[in-house]
């Protein structure tokens, strides 16, 4: 694996004004905007919701059981923060419509707030969505920063915003890559290990204990102190407690979850080739090789020289953020570079001491890979400072497509290193308080 070493930031010219995010809850709003509306009939249900701490995967199980369904019958657009406020579409297949109002009502009675309900043909898709609208408070600034910030936000509109996946996606100990790597290679005891063991300093008192249990073969006494909304950990640990043998244990936890490390692998592979361009300063230019991404319609396209002179050159589509050059996500099915666009990328698979035979041949995770845009649009932006009972802020309003992280912008405004760590909110709060 290479060394860890921070991202470069695009404006790295510009200072930050650093400050503080999701001091509450209420300082940092999601909402989905949707890719197309209800038709208004149909056998699945759509759920426009509220949420507030809890995962995307928590209301899943809710509403199904809600509603009397499976879980793989609830349909989801994207994955939303659980330490934020926001909206988003579920659907339900529910053939028999004869007890909406019985199910619906309730939602009276949980953590969620209904906006609005309306039926539908289809079952609703990761990446059924346009964009995500973002509001957002920095903190602990001196209101006259927000110069700085939008010197910096009208940059990225200008240039795009590179398209770094987050850190929310590596997990709150910031090791999923690892995790998918040691999945991916089917290295079930060290993924255990890493999973459950190694206790830290940084480890909240119950799960340094429970990490101490497991490593000394107590796994009854480590499931009993477990946290409980740890509950992939658990379900490991519970398989184990049963005597059930390493690849068993791995293989209990729950699919989705086994997916997100397969993604956190290939997130943190993108991340180290958008570096390596930001660094070479080919980040939003469009290279012989290259595979290009249409940002009307996502789809790619081969990059020939005569292709790449002219959509480079004054008024083409890269000046114009029309296309960009796209990164690998890397998995079986994953469309190539070529040339030394393909050397590059193939080399940042080896720096994790993978190979794409690695991705060949394998039944227990879904690794097909895509191609992921470089950089991003940001769209709808707005900037403002002021203060309020709970003192002065910049207040951010953007859009950005599915898929990108708003933290990626927010990392360019701030430039402080909290803004990146796999920690919690609550525990970056108590370090800068």
């Amino acid at each position: 694996m290479p060394k860890s070493q921070p991202l470069t930031y695009l404006t790295d010219d510009m200072p930050g004004i650093d400050g503080v995010i999701r001091q509450r809850r209420e300082d940092f709003f999601v909402e989905e905007q949707p890719l197309y509306e209800p038709y208004g009939e149909g056998e699945h249900l759509y759920l426009f919701v509220e949420k507030c701490g809890q995962t995307t995967s928590d209301i899943i199980r809710r509403v199904a059981k809600m509603f009397s369904v499976r879980r793989r019958d609830i349909g989801y657009a994207g994955l939303k923060d659980k330490h934020a406020i926001t909206r988003q579409h579920l659907s339900v297949y529910l053939p028999d419509r004869s007890n909406d109002e019985k199910f619906l009502s309730r939602f009276e009675f949980t953590p969620m707030k209904l906006i609005w309900s309306q039926r539908h043909i289809n079952k609703l898709r990761r990446g059924h969505l346009r964009a995500n609208r973002f509001i957002i408070y920095i903190r602990n600034i001196e209101p006259a920063s927000v110069v700085d910030a939008k010197q910096i936000l009208d940059h990225l509109i200008q240039t795009g915003l590179p398209n770094y996946v987050g850190h929310q996606r590596f997990g709150y100990r910031g090791t999923n890559h690892e995790l998918g790597r040691l999945l991916l290679l089917c290295r079930w005891q060290e993924l255990l290990d890493l999973l459950l063991g190694g206790p830290k300093p940084t480890d909240a008192e119950a799960t340094r204990t429970g990490r101490e249990f497991y490593d000394q073969g107590d796994y009854s006494a480590a499931l009993e102190v477990w946290p409980k909304h740890l509950r992939h950990d658990r379900q490991a640990l519970d398989h184990l407690r049963q005597g059930r043998l390493p690849k068993e244990a791995v293989m209990g936890i729950d699919r989705q979850q086994r997916g997100f490390l397969i993604s956190a692998l290939q997130s943190e592979i993108f991340n180290h080739v958008l570096d390596q361009r930001i660094r070479a300063g080919l980040f939003r230019q469009l290279i012989a090789g290259d595979l290009g991404w249409k940002h009307e319609n996502h789809s790619v396209f081969s990059v020939d020289q005569e292709t790449a002179t002219k959509d480079n050159g004054s008024g083409g589509r890269v000046e114009n953020l029309e296309v960009s050059p796209s990164g690998p996500m890397w998995g079986a099915k994953m469309l190539k570079a070529s040339g030394q666009v393909r050397t590059w990328e193939t080399e940042a698979l080896h720096d994790f001491k993978i190979s794409e035979q690695d991705f060949n041949c394998i039944d227990h995770i879904d690794a097909k890979g895509t191609r992921r845009p470089l950089r991003v649009t940001v769209d709808q932006a707005d900037i403002s400072s002021g203060a309020d009972d709970h003192g002065p802020y910049v207040r951010l309003a953007f859009d950005l497509p599915r898929g990108a992280f708003a933290t990626t912008l927010l990392r360019e405004i701030m430039k402080n290193k909290n803004i990146d760590s796999p920690a919690s909110p609550a525990a970056n709060r108590s370090k800068q308080l």
